[in-house]
């Protein structure tokens, strides 16, 4: 039998001889995401209060075109349409969006508990056949490789912005946004570079890998990331949002900044 014509046969939606609250898992997953979600789209809806000093929000950095004084190349160009709302957000989130919605661990939490595809294993799911992902939209999956890529770039923008956190106009200081923004790439680092397709990168492409000692020692690292890569999803997306509140409240003077140093 071919995979399209895979026939679900454990009853209808829901069904199980399950005990435990297999639904829980599910419910706080679709909670989560769509919490970030909202928050996230309408962050970058805003285009202010994204800065404050040396501070700026991961979600607009690197800031391409903007208003602030972290713009790589000036204010909004001439070039983009008037018609459509402008923000620095829109010309980077898009990145690390997608290397999220493609990431091996995020496709099984979201099929899950938006689709209910299935909603937990051996619980009947909605649809009646297995269509895999070999049609659009889902065969954007396999981009997921090349969003890796992109999302290094902007992980390295991000620790050169931790950098800057602490050079305040009277020279070196600590403040809490210095140490809110260097958490914040340390929790990105962890899970970008335990990624599934860094792994396979670093050391999968080869037969024998103990034949590269260096590939090797590096593959091992990865693995070692790449074991807790649920933990650090979780962690580096709540920290991400927590990171855009913390500069967007001290912007909107609702927080002060404490200076540690």
């Amino acid at each position: 039998m071919s995979a399209p014509d895979v026939v679900w046969k454990n009853g209808r939606f829901g069904q199980t001889s399950r005990r435990d609250t297999w639904w829980l898992s599910p419910t706080l997953v679709f909670l989560g995401f769509s919490a970030f979600i909202i928050y996230s789209t309408w962050a970058a809806f805003q285009n202010q209060y994204y800065t404050f000093g040396p501070y700026i929000s991961p979600f607009y950095s690197p800031e391409l075109f903007g208003s602030s004084s972290h713009a790589l190349f000036g204010p909004k160009p001439h070039w983009y349409p008037g018609f459509l709302p402008f923000s620095p957000a829109f010309l980077i989130l898009w990145i690390p969006g997608l290397f999220r919605v493609t990431c091996y661990y995020y496709r099984g939490a979201y099929y899950k508990s938006f689709w209910a595809d299935p909603p937990a294993c051996t619980v009947g799911e909605p649809r009646k056949i297995y269509l895999g992902e070999r049609s659009f939209p889902l065969i954007m999956q396999n981009f997921h490789r090349y969003f890796l890529r992109l999302s290094y770039i902007v992980w390295f923008f991000l620790v050169y912005d931790s950098i800057k956190s602490f050079i305040f106009p009277d020279g070196f200081g600590i403040g809490v946004g210095s140490l809110v923004l260097t958490i914040n790439v340390i929790l990105l680092g962890g899970y970008v570079f335990g990624c599934h397709a860094f792994r396979h990168l670093i050391g999968g492409v080869f037969d024998r890998i103990s034949e590269h000692p260096v590939r090797h020692k590096l593959y091992d690292c990865v693995s070692c990331l790449n074991r807790g890569h649920k933990n650090w999803a979780w962690a580096s997306l709540f920290w991400v949002g927590f990171a855009d509140i913390y500069v967007r409240l001290c912007a909107m003077g609702i927080w002060h900044d404490w200076r540690i140093l």
